[in-house]
């Protein structure tokens, strides 16, 4: 009995030395036939670097123009991943990417921080932005860049070379009060609009320099203007004095 234990002790050590032999043998064949996985734990870290990159290594700058006062990241740095809310633009075929008043663009598998191209239409504004008034017409500014009503949006433009105001010009001392609680936004806009219309409806525009016509028929035209200018706001919700 004491030879048999042993015999199959010995035939046992035996059967385990021989499998971890052959498991040594053929592992770097196995190892190598494998298809190259991406590392899940390393895939799940991704974006929260990636929103390390973007919120806490990107470099920032104060934009106090006309009282802005917002911090932007400086321009020609690149980031790893676009923010979530980011929104996308199309112009001359190329793809732009927007979030927060700051404009990127496809760098290799990554994004610079871009100033936009002049012409790009778009049909929104910067969740801040500043109004300001140029030869009577007003512009919008945000993280040095213009936009200017088109009519059913809005498009990056050139700073004007005048000087600009934040205080809107009188329009021949008239009183406008918006009825239905229209934002300041929204009062430009439409404001702007009505301008346009009235000097195309009499060819009098108010806010160019002073020529043309007699005195006699400027103030024709100023008064057709006015009407003009009245009847407009006035179908868009405002009482005018």
């Amino acid at each position: 009995m004491t030879h048999i234990y042993k015999t199959n002790g010995y035939f046992a050590l035996g059967l385990m030395l021989a499998l971890l032999s052959g498991v040594l043998l053929f592992w770097p064949v196995w190892a190598a036939a494998q298809p190259d996985r991406p590392d899940r734990r390393v895939s799940r870290e991704r974006p929260v670097a990636a929103q390390l990159d973007h919120r806490r290594d990107v470099r920032q700058f104060q934009d106090s123009r006309y009282h802005h006062d917002r911090s932007y990241p400086v321009r020609g740095q690149v980031v790893g991943a676009l923010p979530r809310d980011h929104r996308v633009v199309v112009h001359g075929g190329a793809r732009y990417y927007f979030s927060g008043g700051v404009w990127y663009r496809p760098q290799g598998k990554r994004f610079a921080v871009i100033v936009p191209p002049i012409g790009l239409f778009v049909p929104f504004l910067p969740p801040y932005y500043a109004t300001v008034w140029v030869g009577g017409v007003p512009y919008y500014y945000a993280n040095e860049v213009y936009y200017s009503n088109r009519g059913d949006g809005y498009a990056v433009v050139e700073p004007p070379k005048e000087e600009a105001s934040q205080v809107p010009p009188p329009v021949d001392q008239m009183f406008i009060y918006p009825r239905q609680g229209q934002s300041e936004k929204q009062q430009a806009d439409d404001r702007y609009a009505c301008h346009q219309w009235a000097v195309g409806q009499t060819g009098f525009d108010p806010t160019q320099p002073p020529g043309g016509p007699p005195e006699p028929k400027k103030i024709e035209k100023r008064a057709d203007y006015q009407r003009a200018m009245a009847a407009c706001l006035d179908g868009r919700g405002y009482t005018v004095k």
